[in-house]
């Protein structure tokens, strides 16, 4: 059994979702790689959008840490390999610290990660060290580290926010707005990185911000004791999995990745949004969320693909289309605007844009090798006269997501989790 690993981290969260974490995060990342050292980033939650900020800001991919859809000791398993190799481990929690059963307050508490809380104090004053009081004893077992002010209008409303802390709290000081600097946003959350064409040079206007203050020095060292690694059948060994990746296909974690290479698969990627026909010689598809209805003339122009796609389908090769992806194999999408886009028909029926979010949540599916988890998180509903083939429930027992079967595709709004289970990953691809 190896040794525990001591490595700086620091775990950043806040009181709500909206306060700066994910601009904070990154400009750490961005400031510690700046100054020559490893940073390993993690994101609390089923996030999709804030590990591609922080993989650019930090160099290294970005994996998701959550008790309920990863596991504690998948969690346990990748913060002590990134311990091995980083000089600084970084957590962005998710919504507010408390917020959710398990929270982000959960992680922090297990692996003794010291907790720093941005707070957006826009039209705040002494309120803030209210704020700041009930972070730190909400709950106890908490490291709770100090406080970083985020949005501060001037050097004189900085001094009322410090003044207001309770006594021995620390300050870790504040940033100033900076509209020119910040992340642009769309409705499931930032835009993703490939997207913001200056998001570089954003990022080091964010870390010379942060450079001020004390956010900049190391935080205390972690103990991270050694977890054994999973032992996975390469049950896919010798395929070729072909998996979309692009602007509207590019909610992927990399520990699926990680995953189906544990398999023994080869994965190849490819753009349908730049024309790329589905690749030679692939023995499945995966057809990963993200924003298909953005892009919907741009796709339904790559008639080369769908082309081909029918005739992977048509050869009994397997298929896993997940929420965008599943939208995009339906015959229709309606944006927001009642303008119907035609997308691949392999599957009956319309996906329909709404205004409002449609699901949210964490989901878990049972299939015949075991448990998959996932979450979903769409602006969208369908409507097909497909019957499920099962039916995902939520961690409370409730309904969840309907999972379609047709023929070799597999399809649903749920983005799964591939380490939960990799042997069901190895029958739906295989």
């Amino acid at each position: 059994m190896a040794a525990a690993v001591r490595c700086p981290a620091l775990f950043v969260a806040a009181p709500a979702s909206g306060q700066g974490k994910t601009t904070v995060t990154a400009a750490l990342a961005r400031l510690h790689a700046r100054l020559g050292r490893r940073v390993r980033v993690f994101k609390c939650g089923p996030d999709f959008l804030d590990p591609q900020i922080h993989a650019v800001a930090s160099g290294a991919p970005v994996y998701n840490v959550d008790l309920g859809m990863c596991g504690e000791a998948d969690i346990a398993r990748r913060l002590h390999a990134a311990a091995c190799e980083a000089d600084l481990i970084l957590v962005e929690g998710v919504m507010g610290l408390y917020d959710g059963a398990p929270s982000g307050a959960d992680i922090a508490r297990r692996f003794g990660i010291p907790v720093m809380a941005v707070i957006d104090a826009r039209a705040m004053a002494q309120t803030f060290g209210a704020v700041a009081w009930g972070l730190a004893h909400y709950q106890p077992g908490i490291l709770f580290a100090g406080v970083l002010a985020n949005h501060v209008g001037s050097a004189r409303h900085a001094e009322l926010l410090r003044e207001a802390l309770p006594a021995g709290m620390h300050w870790f000081g504040a940033v100033t707005r900076d509209a020119a600097a910040a992340l642009p946003e769309r409705h499931l959350g930032l835009l993703q990185a490939q997207e913001i064409d200056d998001l570089g040079s954003r990022l080091d206007r964010l870390a010379e911000h942060l450079a001020q203050t004390g956010a900049a020095e190391l935080p205390p060292a972690v103990d991270f004791p050694a977890a054994p690694p999973p032992a996975v059948v390469p049950l896919l060994a010798g395929k070729r999995i072909a998996i979309a990746r692009d602007a509207a296909y590019g909610f992927i974690y990399p520990a699926n990745i990680d995953t189906l290479r544990a398999l023994g698969a080869e994965p190849v990627f490819f753009s349908p949004l730049a024309g790329d026909g589905l690749p030679a010689g692939c023995d499945a598809l995966w057809l990963p969320g993200g924003y298909p209805e953005l892009h919907g003339a741009a796709l339904a122009a790559n008639t080369g693909f769908w082309a081909g796609l029918r005739a992977h389908v048509a050869d009994g090769k397997p298929v896993l289309a997940e929420c965008g992806g599943w939208m995009s194999l339906l015959e229709t999408i309606v944006d927001t605007a009642g303008t119907a886009h035609a997308f691949g028909g392999l599957l009956p029926g319309r996906a329909l844009m709404q205004k409002r979010l449609a699901a949210l949540g964490m989901q878990q599916a049972d299939f015949p090798q075991g448990r998959l988890t996932g979450h979903t998180f769409h602006y969208s509903k369908t409507e097909t006269p497909l019957e499920p083939w099962l039916r995902a429930q939520r961690p409370d027992g409730g309904e969840g997501e309907p999972i379609y079967r047709h023929g070799p595709i597999t399809a649903s709004y749920v983005h799964f989790w591939f380490p939960s289970c990799p042997e069901a990953v190895a029958a739906l691809l295989g």
